[in-house]
């Protein structure tokens, strides 16, 4: 079996390709000992990982990639696993994949980075994953990395289209013009913005667009029944309500959709539905927006729900048979970019968002600053469909590069 997973690592480098890289790959670091990769399915994770063993480790001999769902920790533990192959193999740098899927990973973690100080661990794994709440106090030790799905500037990076650079919120609405000018220079713009809400947010678009949106609905069934599956401990008669959260969600506009309605449609306390949408939102499946409140007024907040992005929402509204709202589409596009770049974006009752003490409306080509018009703060009107913007008006997809 040992030596299984030795051709394995040798077989996955050399299929993995260097063309493409995710936008953290230049930051992405193993300086600790202990590094942790975090994201949802299908965002890359795997892919990154072997890209830095094969580019980027000055001593790649030194390297193990494992997934740890392989079926040799069913009889060994991942300790007693390490310990072998530093004295067999002269391994140093230990990169698990899906350490999810290994019972009592952190433990074992900690027992690894505590007894055997010379050699670098890195992991991967689900974004429910929470080192910080973790019982055995990971936290101090690991220096995370998050990888979210991909920004329309990676799409077209990845497709050949055009290569630019990462633009800072700031000096999207500073160069505005500028920025309008250089990308409707790319011809069909429009075209590929409409390409990348439909299947352009998880990179296995580039293995083939015809199924990708069979493989985003197994990203689904393997999020449920899998990760959450295990690492929340639910009983098996539970899973299918989160299936059902998902194809409810697909139906009803964020601003109609509440936690009561959930639960009177699935015949669910309300509690239950909260933490379940907890769950999926940690997992990548959902998004929850809440107002910007504070004090005794913050324990009142409640959520816009989402599902988690543009493609996930397409592919579940098409799978039922409903026809997806493009303005959902369009607010879910807005908040991903934003929040994956690492703002806070929460729902304002003046316009559809607040970013920074910015108000965004969002809409079509044909909306007007009528509603904007009450509020004395700084606020624009994103719109889709359109390459220019007039004053105070920005293209929705600009907000595409600021990651």
């Amino acid at each position: 079996m040992i030596s299984q997973i030795l051709a394995t690592h040798k077989r996955l480098l050399q299929a993995t390709k260097s063309r493409y890289h995710r936008y953290i790959f230049d930051e992405f670091n193993i300086n600790n000992r202990l590094t942790g990769l975090i994201g949802a399915r299908g965002t890359g994770k795997t892919t990154l990982l072997l890209q830095f063993i094969k580019e980027k480790l000055e001593k790649p001999d030194e390297a193990l990639y494992v997934s740890l769902d392989n079926i040799h920790f069913s009889s060994d533990s991942l300790f007693n696993f390490v310990s072998e192959m530093i004295e067999t193999e002269g391994i140093n740098f230990f990169f698990f994949d899906e350490v999810h899927k290994y019972s009592g990973w952190n433990q074992e973690l900690k027992n690894i980075y505590d007894s055997f100080p010379k050699i670098t661990v890195v992991f991967s794994g689900s974004s429910s994953i929470d080192l910080v709440k973790g019982s055995h106090d990971l936290s101090r030790r690991a220096v995370l990395f998050r990888l979210t799905g991909m920004s329309f500037r990676e799409y077209l990076s990845f497709r050949n289209i055009a290569d630019l650079p990462i633009i800072s919120l700031q000096t999207l609405l500073e160069n505005k013009g500028e920025l309008e000018a250089k990308l409707a220079s790319i011809a069909k713009l429009r075209g590929h913005f409409k390409d990348y809400l439909a299947h352009g947010y998880y990179p296995f678009f580039l293995e083939s667009v015809e199924t990708y949106h069979q493989k985003l609905l197994r990203v689904i069934e393997k999020t449920i029944y899998e990760d959450i599956s295990n690492y929340y401990q639910l009983k098996t008669q539970k899973l299918p309500f989160f299936k059902k959260i998902l194809s409810y969600m697909a139906t009803i506009p964020p601003s109609e959709l509440n936690r009561n309605n959930i639960a009177k449609h699935l015949g669910l306390d309300h509690k239950t539905v909260q933490h379940y949408l907890q769950i999926l939102q940690q997992t990548g499946m959902a998004e929850l927006v809440t107002s910007q409140q504070s004090g005794s007024q913050l324990l009142k907040t409640t959520e816009k729900i989402y599902l988690d992005n543009p493609n996930l929402y397409q592919t579940i509204a098409t799978e039922i048979g409903h026809n997806f709202q493009i303005g959902t589409v369009r607010e879910l596009f807005f908040i991903k970019m934003l929040k994956n770049a690492g703002h806070q974006v929460h729902y304002s009752k003046t316009g559809d968002f607040i970013v920074d003490d910015i108000i965004f409306e969002i809409g079509g080509k044909s909306k007007t600053r009528k509603q904007l018009k009450q509020t004395t703060q700084t606020a624009y009107l994103v719109k889709d469909d359109t390459l220019y913007g007039g004053k105070k008006e920005i293209p929705l997809h600009l907000f595409g590069f600021l990651y």
